[in-house]
């Protein structure tokens, strides 16, 4: 479990981070910045409550540099869903070969895991 609950943190974090980011853009468009920033700021605070516990419980498991790529495919896949149904944007095979690349990254990370910890 100690190397699935972090990941699952991570998924739930990276839900709340993306709408912080880019959510406002469809629903407070309209609203002030200043409002709209202290918003995403709330949606952000959720996130850090996923994110923190998520890289404490994932670096007795993995190193640092295996969760920092496994941070950034689970962000590269929850944001490709997001906008796909959220914002209706069309994928394109840009998110195919950024998601290549994201595996072999992922390949370099973690070809040694026996060996990491």
């Amino acid at each position: 479990m100690n190397k699935l609950l972090p990941v699952l943190l991570l998924i739930g974090s990276n839900v709340f981070m993306t709408y912080a980011w880019y959510g406002h853009l469809k629903d407070f468009s309209a609203k002030p910045l200043f409002v709209v920033i202290l918003i995403s700021w709330g949606v952000a605070f959720l996130e850090y409550t996923l994110q923190v516990p998520a890289n404490r419980i994932g670096a007795t498991a993995y190193s640092l540099g295996q969760l920092k790529v496994m941070q950034e495919i689970i962000t590269m896949s929850v944001f490709a869903v997001f906008a796909t149904f959220y914002f209706k944007e069309k994928l394109t095979l840009d998110f195919l070969w950024a998601g290549l690349c994201l595996c072999g990254a992922a390949f370099f990370m973690f070809r040694h895991i026996g060996a990491v910890r």
